[in-house]
């Protein structure tokens, strides 16, 4: 490798262990994040807000009150991934999170490939979270009424430019910026749903001890209020079975926040014990938050059928300024807020990765991917491009709103990939051997645990891209798949032709084994 060391780092433990598995550089990055820091960063880009809000409604009119427990089962299943992850991040404390990880377990081909899949999948999901903030921005100049229209698509698009713009200029002002917006925003989503989600639960049993009718009992959960049963998806599809599957995707795109601890491993102090810890609190609170806002909120809805049949189209606007009244325009600065938030952490997670893969000569241009800011120690180049290409999708959604609609479906299943590739290379690496030396490991339980988070992250990807009969198009409801397979295939085909893989000399699938290197 080309990078070096200052003296003084390369005696600390972190530059140590860094130099110990290739790279040892110049301070590119600055360890200005500490253990809060990095598990707000990962709170953030989990962001329960953003998840819950931007998915609720339709998750509802799907399959009903039920629907909360599909964040349960998410929360279990991605559980076992993030301890996977841990042990991994725990052994490679690498800056880039699943790239560096699969280059490690697997190889070049294997590490390029997954590489690619999330990189555009993180460019969907920004694209996704920036665009999603427009009704609840609207909402705080107008207040919230059953008869509002949507904003235009103007409107939107100039809302999700405005998010994009402020998550990258924190972006750029280094570390310790981003690991304060990272707290700011975690302050902001524990009122947002802590707060919030109590203070709905408390009213609602107020209600139900005054006899109001619009109080509900906990055993709405139990029960779909018919909604479902007879919904596009019919007995072919399983019938509340096939709407359930569906309506469970709020709860997958969830929870996959705790992967961005990794992301900035090099950020991080002592984050061969720190990330792994992190991983897990990051899980820890944003199971509690999600789970506590999503069943305050399916209490707080009023009238189950008007959000059913579509007369009440943003059913938490509804139920939030019905419970705060005045206070309302404040709730929905504090939603912004979280969301805001979450595009920083996502942009944060998709520049690091960005870095990585140029670090190691693996993208297009990676010379230029790779440098960072003498000043701020960040990649100033990744970091632009992880914004101006998920603002061209988001301009083209004025005249295609198709490809940003593909790009956005692919975020959710192209990051459950990336995941299980991980996942899945770590199982291979230990049958082949791989003896986890970090500081965070699972000894007797590590196949055990591996083989339930392969198992439900495939089962994940099946249900989320499963082309479900619900947008009345038929190419809509392929869109995912179709779009996955161009990504997967143009990626296969560009790295074969090109070689790519082939680039640099950092070491490769050499977890069980010696180094392999590529023939030139």
């Amino acid at each position: 490798m080309s990078e070096h060391t200052s003296t003084a780092e390369h005696h600390d433990e972190d530059a140590a262990h860094l130099a110990s598995l290739g790279y040892t550089y110049d301070p590119t990055f600055k360890r200005e994040m500490g253990f809060w820091g990095n598990v707000s960063l990962g709170f953030t880009y989990l962001s329960p807000i953003a998840g819950v809000y931007a998915m609720f409604a339709l998750s509802f009119m799907s399959a009903g009150p039920p629907m909360a427990w599909a964040l349960v089962i998410s929360l279990v299943g991605q559980f076992f991934v993030a301890l996977v992850f841990g042990e991994v991040v725990s052994n490679y404390p690498v800056a880039g999170g699943v790239y560096p990880w699969s280059r490690r377990l697997w190889g070049r081909k294997w590490a390029w490939m997954n590489g690619w899949v999330y990189v555009w999948a993180l460019i969907g999901t920004i694209a996704a979270v920036a665009y999603s903030p427009a009704p609840f921005m609207f909402d705080i100049f107008r207040g919230y009424s059953p008869d509002n229209a949507d904003p235009t698509p103007g409107v939107t698009v100039l809302i999700a430019l405005g998010v994009l713009a402020v998550a990258t200029i924190l972006n750029f002002l280094g570390t310790k910026v981003l690991s304060i917006a990272a707290m700011v925003g975690l302050l902001a989503e524990m009122i947002g749903s802590v707060a919030v989600g109590l203070y709905l639960i408390i009213r609602n049993f107020v209600k139900l001890g005054a006899g109001d009718p619009t109080g509900h009992t906990f055993g709405v959960f139990f029960d779909n209020q018919g909604i479902g049963n007879d919904g596009p998806f019919g007995s072919g599809m399983g019938g509340y079975f096939g709407a359930f599957a569906w309506a469970a995707l709020i709860g997958m795109y969830a929870y996959y926040g705790f992967e961005a601890n990794g992301d900035v491993a090099e950020e991080v102090k002592d984050p061969s014990r720190r990330v792994p810890k992190s991983m897990r609190m990051t899980l820890y609170i944003g199971g509690v938050t999600a789970n506590l806002l999503v069943f305050s909120l399916v209490l707080a809805v009023p009238d189950y059928s008007a959000v059913a049949d579509g007369t009440v189209a943003n059913p938490i606007s509804a139920a939030i300024s019905e419970a705060f009244g005045p206070v309302f325009p404040i709730i929905m600065i504090i939603v912004c807020i979280a969301f805001i938030s979450c595009v920083t952490s996502l942009q944060a997670a998709a520049s690091r990765l960005m870095f990585s893969m140029g670090r190691d000569g693996f993208l297009p241009s990676s010379h230029q991917l790779a440098k960072t800011s003498a000043k701020h120690a960040v990649p100033y180049n990744a970091l632009i491009t992880a914004a101006v290409i998920p603002a061209i999708f988001i301009v083209l959604s004025l005249f295609a709103e198709n490809a940003l609609t593909a790009l956005i479906g692919f975020g959710t299943v192209g990051i459950y990939m990336g995941f299980q590739m991980v996942v899945l290379a770590a199982l291979r690496a230990r049958i082949l051997g791989w003896k986890p030396a970090g500081k965070f490991k699972l000894g007797k339980w590590a196949y055990f645990v591996n083989i339930v988070a392969l198992v439900w992250g495939v089962l994940a990807i099946v249900n989320i891209a499963f082309p479900w009969p619900i947008n009345g198009n038929t190419f809509l409801d392929w869109i995912i798949l179709l779009t996955t397979a161009i990504i997967v295939a143009f990626g296969w085909i560009y790295m074969l032709a090109s070689k790519a893989y082939t680039k640099g000399d950092a070491p490769a699938a050499d977890a069980s084994g010696p180094i392999k290197t590529v023939a030139r």
